[in-house]
C-alpha cells in the first residue's frame, strides 16, 4: 500500500536534515517527503492556544498557498494541529513529525488520527525516528523537537509560555543555524511572552505572510504585482502613488505634488480605473 510503513537510511534524507550535529540513525516514513525544491517551514506553538493564535496561524499560513513551501509541524494539540489543517485547506503539502511511532495502533494523540490521514492523502508524509509501535513519553517529544527544526529553512512560533516545550524547537534551529520567525502579541498574555522574547532576542518579528514569504528568500506574488502596477504609470501618476503612504484630501495632494486641480483629478481618475 502506498502507505505503508517504510524506513529510509541518512544518505536519503532531506538535505538540511543531514546537515544536523545529531541527525537520527533513520527515520520511518508514511506517505511521501516533498523534495529539496521547497522551502520547508516549521511551525509550532502552544498546545492551549487562544483564538488570536488559531487566527493569526490560519491567516499566516492561508497567505502562503501557491508557494513551494512545505509546512513541518508535531500533530500535537493546539497550534500545531491548526498549521495541519490550514496548510491542508490550502492545498500545501504539510509533514506530521509525531511523538510516538507510526502505526495507527500508537499513533499520538489519537484525536488526530484523521487529521494524519488526510495528511497523508493530501500528498504530504508522516515520520518518525521511533520504531512504529514505539507509544509516545515525556522524553519523545523534546528528542523529535530536533527533527522538526533540522528539517526546516524556518521556524516560526505562534504562542508559547516562558516555559513551553515548543521554544526547545526555536533553540535548536537557532543551534542548526536556521532563522527563527516569532509572532509579536500582547504584553498582557502569557501565551505571547515566549515569542515576545524571541524577538527580544533576535527573532525575526512576523506581521504577515509577506514576512515569511520575504524570510525564507521567496518573492511574494504581491510585491511582484506592486512592481508591475508601479512600472505602469505615468510621472504624474507617480507622484500621487508616492504620497498616498496615508489617507490625503485633494488639498494635500495638490500642495506635496504641484499639480494643478485639474492635473490632479484626471491623475486620480486614471488611477481608480
Amino acid at each position: 500500500m502506498v502507505n505503508d510503513i517504510y524506513n529510509i537510511q541518512t544518505k536519503d534524507f532531506p538535505l538540511l536534515l543531514k546537515q544536523i550535529d545529531d541527525p537520527p540513525e533513520k527515520l520511518f516514513v508514511r506517505g511521501q517527503i516533498p523534495d529539496d525544491t521547497n522551502k520547508f517551514l516549521c511551525v509550532v506553538g502552544s498546545r492551549k492556544c487562544s483564538n488570536y493564535g488559531r487566527e493569526l496561524c490560519n491567516k499566516l499560513i492561508s497567505g502562503l498557498g501557491g508557494q513551494p513551501i512545505v509546512i513541518v509541524s508535531g500533530l500535537a494539540l493546539g497550534i500545531d494541529t491548526e498549521a495541519h489543517k490550514t496548510a491542508l485547506k490550502n492545498n500545501i503539502k504539510t509533514i506530521a513529525v509525531p511523538g510516538s511511532g507510526l502505526d495507527p495502533q500508537v499513533l499520538y494523540p489519537r484525536n488526530n488520527f484523521r487529521l494524519s490521514e488526510e495528511i497523508l492523502s493530501s500528498g504530504g508524509a508522516l515520520i518518525s525516528e521511533y520504531e512504529p509501535k514505539f507509544r509516545a513519553t515525556i522524553w519523545s517529544f523534546p528528542k523529535r523537537n530536533r527533527i522538526m527544526a533540522g528539517l526546516s529553512h524556518a521556524t516560526l512560533i505562534i504562542e508559547a509560555t516562558e516555559r513551553s516545550g515548543t521554544l526547545i524547537t526555536a533553540r535548536l534551529a537557532t543551534e542548526y543555524n536556521r532563522d527563527v520567525l516569532a509572532v509579536p502579541g500582547s504584553i498582557f498574555s502569557e501565551n505571547s511572552s515566549g515569542p515576545n522574547d524571541l524577538i527580544r532576542d533576535g527573532a525575526v518579528p512576523i506581521r504577515s505572510s509577506n514576512d515569511i514569504l520575504e524570510a525564507l528568500g521567496i518573492e511574494s506574488s504581491e510585491k511582484n504585482m506592486m512592481i508591475v502596477f508601479k512600472e505602469s504609470l505615468n510621472k504624474n501618476e507617480k507622484q500621487v502613488v508616492d504620497k498616498l503612504t496615508e489617507p490625503k484630501d485633494r488639498e494635500q495632494l495638490m500642495e506635496e505634488t504641484n499639480l494643478s486641480i485639474t492635473d490632479l483629478n484626471i491623475t486620480i481618475g486614471s488611477l481608480e480605473i
